[in-house]
């Protein structure tokens, strides 16, 4: 994990690197048997270099705790690790020249499931145009340098709090995890 960390740190493919204050690699457990991918930092991580610590992130770790679970039993990524200005949508093009590190970061975890948060996630793991609200709650298998797992894509926790009737579609995806999970 080091090593990948110091070539995202080491990378200057991407502009969003120049205007983000941290790197925001990971937190979690990287041996978890479940991996969350999200899009990319906002104002709070990018200030404590790590992924959901803001609101959205709070919204996570109540999904986690209801499910039995915190922070040190899974492993969370996000799509970029550096935040884009003004906390915008980022660029397809930002988000494709760091495919490959996102890539690595899950053959390196191995995890058993990858949960999806988001649009941006959902389209570049998935390297799909569907959107969010067609893919949500279908399983996929995610195929990665030769490593292959489950995965499936839900709405991002920033999305509850601007609609917060999606949290039972989220709620029913993560217990459909949690399933998953126990049958593997």
């Amino acid at each position: 994990m080091s090593e990948l960390r110091a070539a995202l740190e080491a990378f200057e493919g991407c502009p969003l690197k120049k205007t983000a204050k941290n790197l925001v690699f990971a937190d979690g457990n990287p041996e978890a048997d479940l991996m969350f991918v999200g899009e990319a930092p906002g104002r709070d991580e990018d200030e404590q270099g790590l992924p959901f610590v803001g609101r959205s992130g709070q919204w996570l770790d109540r999904f986690l705790e209801h499910l039995g679970r915190d922070r040190r039993s899974v492993y969370i990524v996000n799509t970029l690790p550096w935040r884009p200005p003004d906390n915008r949508e980022p660029a397809l093009a930002e988000a494709s020249v760091c495919l490959p590190f996102l890539k690595r970061h899950i053959a390196l975890v191995k995890p058993k499931v990858v949960v999806a948060l988001g649009a941006t996630a959902t389209k570049n793991l998935f390297e799909t145009g569907e959107g969010i609200t067609r893919l949500r709650g279908k399983w996929q298998t995610l195929e990665v340098e030769g490593y292959s797992c489950p995965a499936m894509a839900t709405f991002h926790p920033a999305a509850l709090l601007r609609v917060p009737l999606n949290k039972r579609y989220v709620w029913r995806d993560l217990l459909s995890v949690m399933e998953k999970l126990e049958g593997l």
